[in-house]
């Protein structure tokens, strides 16, 4: 097994993936990534609030302490309440080291509707034959503010459940799902690399505007709605694979894409070209 990058380069791809998920529509002001902390298993980094296209240095981001997701620097400035959605799929799957929360419009209709999310296309694979939904409001008290944003220990551990089968042992280090739906709020993907978790967070948002506009055709041409066709289960596996050898491919070209766009600031890039 190789060694985990050592921090400037985790820190350098973090700030990178954020320019990626906005360019690709996948967070806008609000959504997120985290990445585990390559030398300290037991913390966790993300930015700061801050809008993920703006994301520019190292110094933007926080450290969490996994168990409780408190900042490690307790004069840390002021971060997403919805980091225990990262926090606690992290205490939960040692080996996930990439977690994203998006708000994707073509992801929410999905459970709008209540359609099922089912891959349509190779790139999808990883969906699995069955995408589960998070509904958070079974959860909420009496006194609770409803306002869907997973903002606490046990609100974040019961989102990170859902990334389990059913009758997965307690300790598995990665999870059965890799994405989970959030009625009326989005979804949360993750991965053993910021690699895996963006490209699945990009493909479950096209995925998800393919069988929109797959469903419109057949309504426009006068068939029934129910008879979308889907990977089947040998294809979802095989594609999966596919997928998860690939992945890298994909990256190096968003990475070249958003280093094109001048809204995108990457100072510790920046700093090594200057050194060169």
């Amino acid at each position: 097994m190789f060694p985990p990058p050592p921090l400037p380069s985790i820190l350098r791809d973090l700030i990178t993936a954020n320019h990626i998920l906005h360019h690709a529509s996948i967070v806008d002001g609000y959504g997120h990534i985290s990445i585990r902390h390559p030398a300290q298993p037991s913390v966790y980094i993300m930015a700061g609030y801050l809008a993920p296209a703006i994301v520019s240095t190292a110094e933007d981001m926080i450290e969490y302490h996994i168990a409780d997701g408190a900042p490690v620097d307790p004069n840390a400035k002021k971060g997403y309440s919805e980091r225990y959605i990262h926090g606690e799929i992290f205490k939960r799957f040692p080996g996930v080291h990439c977690v994203i929360h998006s708000h994707s419009e073509a992801v929410i209709p999905f459970m709008v509707a209540g359609v099922p999310l089912r891959p349509a296309f190779h790139m999808a694979g990883f969906l699995g034959e069955s995408v589960p939904t998070f509904d958070i409001t079974p959860l909420y008290t009496p006194t609770s503010q409803r306002d869907m944003l997973v903002n606490s220990v046990p609100l974040g551990a019961a989102l990170a459940s859902h990334f389990a089968a059913p009758a997965a042992p307690a300790d598995s280090a990665l999870p059965d799902n890799l994405v989970v739906l959030m009625r009326h709020h989005g979804f949360t993907t993750c991965g053993e690399s910021i690699q895996d978790a963006v490209f699945r967070a990009i493909y479950t948002h096209k995925n998800a505007a393919i069988l929109s506009s797959a469903a419109t055709l057949r309504a426009a041409h006068g068939l029934e709605a129910g008879g979308l066709d889907y990977l089947s289960e040998q294809e979802t596996e095989g594609c999966r694979r596919m997928n998860e050898a690939t992945a890298d491919k994909a990256w190096r070209g968003w990475v070249e894409e958003v280093r094109a766009v001048s809204l995108y600031r990457n100072v510790m890039i920046e700093d090594e070209k200057q050194k060169e």
